[in-house]
């Protein structure tokens, strides 16, 4: 009570009027200023297409059935040897050329039967595909694996984007659902191994990209693969490979006289599994570019 005397006391020296502090409390609602007699103005409310134009542009773009069912027709949950790696589940999302999210999907049932954590990375993956790519030329996440590295022209390059958003928004049941909380955000974070590709329609548009993530990164490269040609998005222009296309690379070796590794493409990739491996250097007979056959 003294303090508050002394408050008072204070206060009333400065002349100044102290209020009840019921009285000092702001109203619930702002007050505008209206012209005498006028009717006061309701709140204004963002109208319908306002809100319709925040959804993505996905035209060309798989939804989130047509990119569930390829994924699911793929992924081989178990067996190691038809996409190399481990056999896991999986997780993709398609960004559009904007790179904002379009879908995502996930093999397994629910969402715990991928890793979690892959769900960000096939995000970034997806992301950085389609940020360093062109209408004109292809690099895959598998393909910026050697330029980044330490003495290469991008060294640094994955921590150029941090990743943000929303990737842990919502509850988790909902990841890789068609009300997947990441749809309709931008895309962030770069990646530079293999499971991230440009996707080109048959007109030779750059539509935006896919990121699959969920096991070796090699595995993540040869499901992408498989998953885009089964799309016909694959209609790649030019790329770094001798065939023209964004396919990964192995040909890492080391110098015997300096212990250093070496890449003679300049974009080359390490071996995660020799099945994997296999797989990818048969996909010009296998699973081609320019569309599914």
């Amino acid at each position: 009570m003294k303090c508050a005397a002394s408050a008072v006391t204070l206060a009333a020296t400065l002349g100044v009027v102290v209020l009840p502090a019921a009285a000092q409390e702001e109203p619930a609602e702002p007050l505008v200023p209206r012209e005498e007699g006028a009717e006061p103005q309701a709140q204004e409310q963002p109208a319908p297409q306002a809100q319709a134009e925040q959804a993505p542009d996905c035209a060309g773009l798989p939804d989130h059935g047509q990119l569930t069912s390829s994924l699911r027709e793929v992924v081989a949950p178990g067996d190691p040897s038809v996409n190399g790696g481990l056999g896991n589940h999986m997780w993709a999302v398609v960004v559009n050329r904007a790179g904002v999210v379009c879908a995502v999907a996930r093999s397994g049932e629910n969402f715990g039967d991928q890793w979690p954590g892959s769900r960000a990375i096939a995000l970034s993956k997806a992301h950085t595909a389609n940020a360093f790519s062109l209408p004109g030329f292809a690099l895959s996440t598998a393909n910026l694996y050697w330029p980044s590295q330490p003495g290469s022209a991008l060294y640094g390059l994955e921590a150029s984007h941090p990743a943000a958003g929303a990737v842990q928004e919502g509850s988790a049941e909902d990841w890789g659902t068609e009300g997947d909380p990441l749809v309709g955000q931008p895309a962030s974070g770069v990646t530079v191994f293999g499971g991230g590709l440009a996707l080109y329609t048959g007109e030779d548009e750059l539509a935006g990209a896919l990121g699959l993530s969920g096991d070796e990164a090699c595995t993540d490269h040869v499901i992408a693969w498989k998953v885009r040609h089964s799309l016909d998005l694959d209609h790649v222009p030019d790329g770094v490979t001798d065939a023209g296309n964004d396919n990964i690379i192995h040909d890492l070796t080391v110098d015997p006289a300096t212990g250093r590794q070496e890449s003679s493409s300049g974009y080359g990739h390490p071996t995660c599994s020799p099945t994997a491996e296999r797989i990818s250097e048969n996909f010009g007979e296998t699973h081609p570019t320019g569309g599914a056959s």
